[in-house]
């Protein structure tokens, strides 16, 4: 196949060693999406109930936290982390970190892909807050009080109730957020997380057949984005189905 004079050769890309490369940068990036995301969940769920129901002196560090990583770019904050955040750690635990390790065929956890896992995380801990907050805000009034009306306290009153229709408000939101997690792992390679983009990299370099392994690597991550927001999508708590739970109950 040939297009303006160039010849395309894709078995330079889908076999043999490149092969190989862009398998396990799909793997290093499922990992690394998955981790982070299960992270940023229960920080931002943190996060919310810090905003919400905490002492005041909690919720400026809530309201803080999240100023701080929603105004700073994900870039500058892998590379803090990776270089100026790592020196932090005892040596005997940089020294585990850096003997290599593997899990399910993939190093784990190594440095680099710790740095991207915790990076990652924090930074979308704060933008899942923030839609989460959205939702608790979409929920009316009188929800809040009947529950504490019923001898429900604040912490009660947001984790049974007000919480699980928040979610059905913000859900759209935050598998967007989600999504968004998925893309932004590309930056990870400026941190030598082998990913997909730093494998097709590696490729291009290997072979010279960058448009190839960039465009089979687009079509990647057009894959597993439409794959997670399908599975995401059919997650959604709907209100009706909270309509349902709550008369069953």
């Amino acid at each position: 196949m040939s297009l303006g004079g160039y010849h395309f050769d894709w078995s330079a890309v889908l076999s043999g060693q490149p092969l190989d490369w862009l398998l396990h940068g799909m793997g290093v990036t499922l990992e690394l999406t998955l981790l982070a995301g299960v992270m940023a969940t229960l920080l931002a769920l943190v996060l919310l109930s810090l905003r919400l129901a905490g002492p005041r002196p909690l919720q400026w560090i809530g309201a803080g936290y999240i100023t701080l990583f929603r105004n700073t770019p994900l870039a500058v904050q892998l590379l803090f982390w990776y270089f100026g955040g790592v020196v932090w750690l005892p040596e005997s635990a940089r020294n585990w970190l850096n003997a290599g390790h593997q899990l399910f065929g993939i190093g784990f956890p190594s440095t680099e892909l710790l740095v991207g896992i915790w990076s990652m995380g924090l930074f979308t801990a704060a933008f899942l807050a923030e839609e989460l907050r959205a939702g608790v805000r979409a929920v009316p009034q009188g929800q809040l009080e009947a529950a504490r009306s019923q001898g429900f306290s604040q912490w009660q009153s947001l984790r049974l109730v007000i919480l699980p229709q928040a979610l059905a408000h913000a859900w759209q939101p935050l598998v967007g957020q989600y999504l968004n997690l998925l893309k932004n792992s590309p930056l990870a390679m400026s941190i030598a997380v082998t990913e997909i983009m730093y494998q097709t990299s590696q490729i291009e370099s290997f072979n010279f057949h960058g448009i190839e392994a960039y465009a089979v690597a687009s079509v990647i991550y057009l894959l597993l984005g439409v794959v997670l927001s399908a599975v995401l999508t059919s997650l959604n708590p709907s209100p009706a189905g909270l309509r349902s739970n709550r008369r069953a109950d």
